[in-house]
C-alpha cells in the first residue's frame, strides 16, 4: 500500500516536472511529496480507526488490563508493537496521538514512539544482508531495549503530566454523557471518529508541512564524503557527534541504510554509522516539530537528551563488539 505514495512522487517529480532521478532537488522534492501524502493519509486512517475502537470499547477495561500486569509488560509490548509497524518517526505520531487520546499511559505510548522508526521488517532484511544477522539481532535487541527503557524512565519522570491538551484526548464520558460506549450506534461511532480526525488534523496539518519540508530540504544533500572524512578517525567524540549530526536530517530506516552502506565503504566505523542512522530516523528535527504539538517543552527536552545518550551508548557498544 505504501508504494502508492512512492509512485505518486515518482510521477510528479520525474514525469510531470522532469527532474533528474539522482539530483539533490529531485530527491528532496520526491521525499517531500511522498512523506506528506503518506503522513496525511496515515493520520486520517489511524485516528479514525482508533477513534472507532475508543467509541466501541470500555477503555477502563484496557487500562485495568495494563494496570494488573507488571510494569515491564506494557513497555515491552508497546516497544514490540513499534518494531513491527513500518512507520518513520513522523508517521508514527498519529498512532501516538491515538494511544494518548485513548488514555493509555504516556510512558507506554512513548515506548512505541521510540521503537517504531528504529526497526521495521524491510530495514531488518537490508541490515541482515549488509552487515550479517549477528549484527542485526544485536541491533534489534538494542532498539527494543531503548524503547522499553525509555518508556519506563519517562513514566518515572511523570510524562503523563507533560502532555499538551491535544494529546490528552477525550475521556469516555464525553463520548455520550451518561450512555455506555458499547450502546453507541455505528453511525454515532462514525460521527465521533470523523470529529476526531477533523479536530486533530486541523491542529497539526501545518506542522506536517513544516516538519517534512525541513527534512526534505536536507534529505537530498546528505554529505556522505564529509561525514566519513570527519567522523571516520575513531575518536571518542565521533559517536556523539554522529548522534547530533543526524538530528537535522530526516529519513526512515530503509532510506538510510544505503547511506550507511556508502559511509561504511568510505571507512566509517559501524557503530558510528549506526548512531547516525538511529539519530536521523528516530530523533529528527521534523519529528520534534510535530511532537511540539503533543508534548510540553520539558518532556521534549527529556526525550532529546534520552535519544542522544541512548544512541551514543549503542554506537560505542557496536564499535566495541564489531
Amino acid at each position: 500500500m505504501l508504494e502508492i505514495f512512492t509512485r505518486l512522487a515518482d510521477y510528479i517529480c520525474y514525469q510531470v516536472l522532469e527532474l533528474g532521478v539522482n539530483t539533490s532537488l529531485g530527491e528532496s522534492l520526491h521525499f517531500f511529496i511522498e512523506d506528506t501524502t503518506k503522513i496525511f493519509v496515515l493520520v486520517m486512517c489511524m485516528i479514525y480507526a482508533i477513534a472507532i475502537v475508543r467509541a466501541s470499547l470500555d477503555l477502563e477495561v484496557v487500562r485495568r488490563y495494563l494496570h494488573n500486569r507488571p510494569a515491564w509488560f506494557g513497555y515491552s509490548l508497546a516497544s514490540f508493537f513499534g518494531a513491527i509497524t513500518p512507520f518513520c518517526s513522523c508517521s508514527s505520531i498519529p498512532m501516538f496521538l491515538g494511544f494518548t487520546s485513548a488514555q493509555i499511559p504516556a510512558g507506554v505510548t512513548l515506548s512505541f514512539l521510540i521503537t517504531s522508526p528504529l526497526i521495521n521488517e524491510v530495514a531488518v532484511v537490508l541490515l541482515g544482508s549488509l552487515l550479517g544477522w549477528k549484527f542485526t539481532i544485536v541491533y534489534i535487541i538494542a532498539g527494543l531495549t531503548v524503547g522499553a527503557l525509555g518508556g519506563f524512565i519517562f513514566n518515572v519522570l511523570g510524562a503523563d503530566n507533560q502532555l499538551q491538551p491535544l494529546a490528552r484526548g477525550i475521556t469516555k464520558e464525553s463520548l455520550n454523557d451518561n450512555v455506555s460506549v458499547v450502546s453507541l450506534t455505528l453511525h454515532q461511532r462514525h460521527l465521533f471518529a470523523k470529529q476526531e480526525v477533523a479536530q486533530i488534523l486541523g491542529r497539526i496539518w501545518k506542522w506536517i508541512f513544516i516538519g517534512v519540508g525541513a527534512g526534505a530540504a536536507l534529505h537530498g544533500f546528505v554529505p556522505a564524503s564529509w561525514i566519513a572524512s570527519h567522523l571516520g578517525d575513531k575518536s571518542w567524540w565521533s559517536v556523539p557527534m554522529a548522534s547530533l549530526l543526524g538530528i537535522p536530517l530526516y529519513s526512515n530506516a530503509t532510506g538510510m541504510i544505503p547511506i550507511v552502506e556508502t559511509l561504511l565503504d568510505k571507512g566509517l566505523p559501524v557503530g558510528t554509522a549506526l548512531t547516525l542512522m538511529m539519530s536521523t530516523v528516530g530523533a529528527s528535527f521534523p519529528e520534534f516539530i510535530l511532537l511540539k504539538q503533543v508534548l510540553k517543552p520539558r518532556l521534549l527536552l527529556w526525550l532529546f537528551i534520552y535519544f542522544l545518550i541512548a544512541f551514543t551508548s549503542i554506537g560505542y557498544l557496536m564499535n566495541a563488539l564489531f
